[in-house]
């Protein structure tokens, strides 16, 4: 069943690198009739793409570490080990934003791209979805400093076995979401990717 809602009012409250919008709706509810109009602030971000990079043949993930603002009040400090991650621009396709940031952050080509997951990020309080790949690498050679300047990237990309990922993430040293849900998905599908694409 798909239950209805209204738009009373939508208003743009703020708007410079990000946009907080401010919406006043109400919506159909479970037990019959409607809420109340309620207003709620969201934090409009859209989509956003993040690609695990994962070498079939030597069994070994590429992850990167960077300063996250989001995470300075983290007692283990804003560094947060991730995948590769990049917004949508203008006329890219999802697999254009996971190729383009995998070379930019990682200095890794994709030779093929397997489908993790779409989700939410927080839908209680921001619009920003996120499209989750695994990304199939040749990961010899790989390594140093990368991102863009001009962007004031700093990127330090590692290139480790997926077990010891594996062991991070069950440590609690991996705490990006899109990088739990990735590395949770490729342990469960490691064998079949391996048998797939490790030629």
């Amino acid at each position: 069943m798909k239950y209805q809602w209204k738009l009373e009012q939508h208003l743009t409250l703020f708007e410079k690198y990000f946009r907080l919008d401010e919406y006043s709706i109400t919506h159909e509810l479970f037990g019959g009739g409607f809420s109340p109009f309620i207003t709620r602030e969201i934090f409009e971000r859209g989509t956003v793409v993040a690609v695990l990079p994962f070498d079939p043949v030597r069994a070994k993930v590429v992850l990167i570490e960077q300063f996250r603002a989001g995470a300075i009040s983290d007692s283990d400090g804003p560094w947060l080990i991730e995948c590769v991650a990049g917004v949508i621009e203008s006329e890219e396709s999802e697999a254009d934003v996971a190729i383009r940031e995998c070379e930019e952050e990682s200095g890794c080509h994709i030779r093929e791209l397997e489908t993790i997951s779409r989700y939410y990020v927080s839908p209680g309080g921001t619009s920003e979805h996120c499209s989750l790949f695994c990304g199939i690498v040749d990961s010899e050679g790989v390594g140093g400093i990368h991102g863009l300047p001009h962007e004031h990237e700093d990127i330090r990309v590692m290139v480790i076995d997926a077990e010891q990922a594996y062991g991070w993430l069950r440590d609690g040293k991996i705490r990006s979401s899109a990088t739990i849900i990735a590395l949770q998905w490729l342990e469960l599908n490691e064998s079949r990717i391996i048998e797939r694409y490790a030629v």
